[in-house]
């Protein structure tokens, strides 16, 4: 049964991966293309395919966009348009695959004049809005579900540009944050569910910031001001701020795996310290599973703030076993699976002064296929640790995402056709444990589920996602039938 499990799971490319981030500046007579930056650069762990900026002055544009790091692509050039206003985004692929064409925020002319768009999120019906769209004559320059907001905006035949897009987001399904950016205001959209995070920030000089994260606010310098409600739309202008909301009640269903993995830990969503969640993960996991060992050492960096709780709550001491390379992205980034191989050892090198003859919990946020785990404890085996016990804190993964996070089809997610003990086995471990859903919840102060989506974990989708598994791969969207 191993060696089959070990042949199955190392056929399988796909990776856990992050969708995007945005960010959005309201800011006349400040340096707008700088601010979106900031912004940017603190928001590069979102996505690390693609980046882009859009700035206007109300007439015109300037637009520099480019595939790679925010900082190789704006290192030659940076909008250069004196404007009061503009709208950036990074990127990692979920629907559309990695092309030029599909750098984000894209932008039209329509009867209103310019409208950029800027994506995070999956659509569960893209497919079916796209088709309809085309059989209205619609003519894409992209294959991103993010277009076709676009053209639902563009083409609705409502009043305003509020009532325009309030229009087309009755149309959609599945989870988006969009910043849009039109000749005189900057809006912010959050999708009813809430599936991923949006804020809402103010500048020193009365200026406002939309990011995805609050660390995009502390990048540009802005005041957190607070979230940006699930289903709210805020529309900023020389008036101020003002909102306004979808016509639409459904639960609020937002991803618990930013807290879990995507999140910078310094961030704030929905209220609730990233850091301090993953602290309580890793407390809660030591409660569940006692384990003798020397030492408890993280998988860094999403596993440190797990692995100090898990000490904290164990006494077992906490020590660096393991030493990233500050200088390489995550691995799921890199675009194919021996890149990736070749990524887990670039990335990460061992302590051998910490791990030899040493017991060792290692503590890591998520196993999705199996084949890093394997690696990293092949690491740690061969720097003289005596025993690995691998403790994961989330739940295992069984189900793939469908609203903004690039995941493996279920038959390829090593917790859904493999038992713990199989699990075990395979990546070479001596103890493997992960952190029960009761205890996920009751780490991030949500233990009735009331807000958060965990379908990665029990199957249970907040959406129709009869689409999404048919066509089960980011490049859905290239193929014809």
């Amino acid at each position: 049964m191993e060696g089959e499990l070990a042949l199955h799971h190392e056929m399988i490319v796909p990776e856990w991966r992050e969708e995007c981030g945005v960010f959005g500046v309201w800011a006349p007579e400040q340096p707008i293309a700088e601010l979106c930056y900031l912004g940017l650069f603190s928001l590069q762990h979102r996505g690390q395919e693609s980046a882009g900026i859009v700035v206007t002055n109300g007439m015109h544009i300037d637009v520099e966009k480019g595939m790679g790091l925010v900082t190789d692509i704006f290192k030659k050039r940076m909008p250069s348009l004196k404007a009061h206003s503009g709208i950036g985004h990074v990127r990692y692929s979920t629907v559309g695959a990695s092309l030029h064409a599909n750098i984000q925020p894209i932008f039209a002319y329509s009867s209103e004049g310019l409208i950029s768009l800027a994506h995070n999120g999956s659509l569960t019906n893209a497919k079916n809005i796209r088709e309809q769209l085309e059989n209205e004559g619609c003519i894409f320059q992209t294959t991103t579900d993010s277009e076709s907001i676009l053209n639902l905006i563009a083409r609705s035949t409502s009043g305003t540009i509020e009532e325009k897009i309030l229009d087309s987001l009755k149309k959609i399904e599945g989870a988006y944050c969009l910043t849009i950016l039109t000749g005189e205001k900057l809006i912010g959209v959050r999708d009813p569910h809430g599936f991923r995070p949006l804020c809402l920030g103010k500048l020193s000089n009365g200026g406002y910031v939309i990011s995805s994260e609050t660390c995009g606010l502390d990048a540009a310098e802005a005041t957190f001001i607070r979230d940006i409600l699930p289903g709210e739309m805020v529309v900023i202008n020389q008036a101020g701020v003002k909102s306004y909301f979808i016509d639409k009640e459904v639960k609020q269903s937002s991803c618990i795996f930013e807290y879990i993995y995507f999140a910078r830990p310094d961030s704030i969503i929905d209220g609730q310290n990233v850091w301090q969640s993953r602290f309580r993960m890793g407390q809660q996991l030591a409660s569940e599973y006692l384990v003798e060992a020397d030492i408890v050492a993280p998988v860094p960096d999403t596993g440190i703030a797990a692995a100090i709780g898990f000490s904290n709550q164990s006494g077992i001491p906490y020590v660096e076993g393991l030493i990233k390379n500050r200088y390489i992205g995550r691995t799921f980034i890199l675009p194919d699976q021996s890149s990736r191989n070749a990524g887990v050892k670039m990335k990460l090198s061992p302590v051998k002064a910490n791990l030899e003859g040493k017991r060792v919990v290692l503590i890591d946020d998520s196993i999705v296929r199996g084949t890093t785990s394997a690696r990293l404890i092949s690491l740690l085996r061969e720097a003289g640790a005596k025993e690995v016990h691998m403790c994961i804190s989330s739940p295992p993964i069984t189900d793939p995402c469908y609203y903004g996070i690039d995941t493996s089809i279920r038959k390829e997610l090593i917790a859904a056709t493999s038992t713990p003990e199989e699990i075990c086995r395979f990546i070479g471990a001596d103890g493997l444990h992960y952190l029960s859903l009761e205890g996920l919840l009751h780490s991030v102060n949500d233990e009735k589920q009331e807000r958060m989506c965990s379908s990665c974990f029990d199957g249970i989708y907040p959406t129709d996602i009869t689409e999404c598994q048919v066509s089960e791969h980011k490049a859905a969207m290239e193929v014809k039938k």
